[in-house]
């Protein structure tokens, strides 16, 4: 099943062209995390979903809503960094996630679709990331690979959007609207293999990312494994999982998308309204 939030805190089954209400018959009470988010904080599961029936249900053209982050505010956002052999390669990286480890991004840096990547510099190089988002659904601490997707609900395209400058990981990337999450979350039952999905990534129309899941270093198993190991994994955690070779600059004004077969495509605006000069960011000396 498809699972998109709209901007009312509704959650919907998206069949198609259509989008089915779940909310009421669900029984959600949403905070600021969004309707999946309550349900997965409430122990909600795609058995629970299977059991509804859609046809009962009140429904509207997907194209009339008004669709929101299907996690508006996840608990955590782990990012893997050089996770792509390619990547590796075009970074002239000696080391990968195994040596690096995972980091940190704030959950209030994300968006939904639609909305725009806020550049915070004007002169400093800001880059989009296209990756696999896994979300999580069961609570996950030192769990071996084996068992690893046994704890994962679903998964979304996702944007890391990076500043390149020289601060942490975890403060380039977490800027307010540095990770467009959707368009929505596709069950883990509709994903027989994570390791084999196609990603695109373009700016306007130019197609700078294309790649394959199967080349992930870490694969989304081993992934949640070691981050598991150091840290544990609650339901709605998003782990993103690392992006290919292919990184580049974005412009205001400009256009970015992302695209994961069988996961839907995320589109997403740039915008510098409000950008400052480096030298002019808070506490600089």
């Amino acid at each position: 099943m498809k699972l998109a939030s709209t901007v009312d805190a509704r959650l919907h089954a998206v069949l198609a062209d259509r989008a089915v209400d779940l909310t009421d018959a669900l029984a959600l009470r949403p905070g600021a995390g969004g309707p999946l988010l309550a349900f997965l904080e409430r122990g909600g599961t795609v058995a629970e979903l299977a059991a509804l029936d859609l046809d009962s249900l009140p429904s509207r053209p997907l194209a009339a809503l008004r669709l929101a982050a299907p996690l508006a505010r996840p608990g955590k956002i782990v990012g893997a960094p050089v996770n792509y052999l390619d990547h590796q390669a075009e970074m002239g990286e000696q080391r990968t996630i195994a040596d690096y480890g995972v980091f940190l991004k704030a959950s209030s840096s994300v968006i939904g679709p639609g909305e725009r990547i806020r550049l915070p510099y004007r002169d400093v190089r800001t880059d989009h990331e296209g990756e696999l988002a896994v979300v999580i659904g069961r609570t996950a601490s030192r769990v071996p690979a084996g068992a690893a997707l046994a704890h994962v609900f679903g998964y979304a395209p996702v944007l890391d959007i990076t500043v390149r400058s020289g601060e942490d990981r975890s403060t380039r990337k977490s800027f307010d609207t540095f990770t467009p999450l959707g368009p929505w979350v596709t069950t883990a039952d509709e994903v027989p293999d994570p390791g084999a999905l196609g990603l695109r990534c373009w700016v306007d129309d130019d197609l700078r990312q294309h790649a394959s899941t199967a080349d992930l270093i870490y694969d989304v198993a081993e992934l949640v494994a070691y981050t598991s190991h150091v840290m544990t994994l609650h339901p709605g955690d998003v782990i993103a999982s690392g992006t290919p070779a292919g990184v580049g600059p974005v412009a205001a004004g400009q256009r970015v998308a992302v695209e994961i077969d069988g996961l839907g495509r995320l589109e997403v605006g740039v915008t510098d309204d409000g950008a400052i000069a480096y030298a002019d960011r808070p506490g600089h000396r």
